[in-house]
């Protein structure tokens, strides 16, 4: 079975939400960390978004893409609402995924 992670990163005041889909959500999460220290490239990176809040896991990618896109067409507020649904403190989960 493969994994597919769709997932929301946050920058450190939690002012800045980016969405994002992967296969290989650690390796996905230290990415965006380089780049947010390094050169910033990407979105992610600009705006220092690698503390990770939210994610689901998916069995297939084009899941994982189709629920990216919908997550990125919401309101801030609607996506706030679904990560208070599954991690309420909004803590970061770097560490707590493999």
């Amino acid at each position: 079975m493969q994994n597919y992670f769709t997932y929301i990163l946050t920058n450190k005041n939690k002012t800045v939400l980016y969405t994002g889909v992967t296969n290989n959500l650690k390796r996905r999460i230290f990415e965006h960390k380089e780049d947010a220290l390094g050169k910033k490239k990407t979105f992610a990176g600009k705006y220092n978004c690698y503390n990770l809040v939210y994610f689901e896991r998916l069995q297939y990618i084009e899941h994982a893409i189709k629920r990216e896109k919908e997550i990125k067409g919401w309101v801030r507020r609607k996506k706030e609402k679904l990560i208070l649904g599954f991690n309420p403190e909004w803590r970061f989960l770097n560490d707590e995924v493999d």
